[in-house]
């Protein structure tokens, strides 16, 4: 295609990418409190209150929560539309490899934020309101500071569970390879554990419950690299003892021709 068709056709995708993420932001806007209710259900279980404190506040954390829903939610459907961008200019085996990772990225994602909401979320609340806070200070949470903090733990264990799709993507591609990751596997645990500190909360047990499934993670990036690579070496063997034998019949054939004249 010419430079000026795939300028149109990316802004053809860019509008319906658009288009997913406000029909995704509208409904969610309208279903905005029962989702926040239910994102402070691990607060309200351990007695603890949820509280406006400004006349705006809670439209604009329903704004704010309405565009982090639409961006998580509608992931996929964008993901589609860059791929539906990207795929035509790739071979078919090329697309059938990058299939399985557009499938694991939001599924990955969701599994962190599920460990996150689940785990660990109840865990942060008590530590840090009962380890810090005196016993006879009221505790309340205020609406707009919940959601931020919400927010931070979703996007640090979201990316945490996509680093083995990262890791075995860059692999597939060969910009990395499984010796090159096991090589630099001290240096990963530093990154893994400064990640975590400016992720998580300040405390410690969130940052180990962050690090740990980056290491964890950062493992299992390697065995699967390992398998692609072995899967890899012997589509390569079979490609080239297929080469030979029909080099060794084309030469056969010349030999009979060749006595035949």
């Amino acid at each position: 295609m010419p430079l000026l068709d795939h300028l149109v056709e990316l802004r053809k995708r860019m509008i319906y990418a658009l288009l997913c993420f406000f029909a995704v932001f509208f409904v969610s806007f309208y279903f905005a409190r029962p989702i926040f209710s239910f994102l402070i259900q691990p607060a309200l279980a351990d007695g603890y209150k949820v509280v406006v404190l400004d006349i705006f506040e809670f439209f604009f954390v329903t704004v704010k929560l309405s565009a982090f829903v639409a961006l998580i939610v509608g992931f996929p459907l964008i993901a589609v539309q860059i791929w539906l961008f990207v795929a035509p200019g790739l071979y078919r085996h090329e697309q059938r490899a990058f299939v399985p990772f557009l499938v694991a990225t939001p599924f990955m994602f969701y599994a962190g934020c599920a460990l996150m909401y689940y785990v660990v979320l109840p865990y942060v609340i008590n530590f840090m309101l009962t380890q810090y806070a005196p016993p006879d200070i009221e505790k309340t949470l205020r609406s707009s500071d919940y959601l931020e903090r919400i927010l931070q733990l979703v996007f640090a264990f979201g990316f945490a569970f996509e680093v083995p799709v990262l890791l075995t993507l860059l692999i597939q591609v060969g910009i990395t390879s499984s010796e090159g990751l096991k090589s630099k596997r001290r240096y990963a645990v530093v990154v893994a554990f400064v990640i975590a500190a400016v992720l998580a909360p300040p405390d410690v047990v969130s940052q180990i419950a962050l690090a740990i499934p980056l290491i964890v993670f950062y493992e299992i990036s390697i065995l699967i690299g390992g398998m692609i690579e072995r899967k890899r070496a012997r589509a390569d063997k079979a490609t080239e003892e297929a080469e030979r034998k029909a080099e060794e019949e084309e030469e056969k054939k010349a030999g009979e021709a060749a006595g035949g004249s």
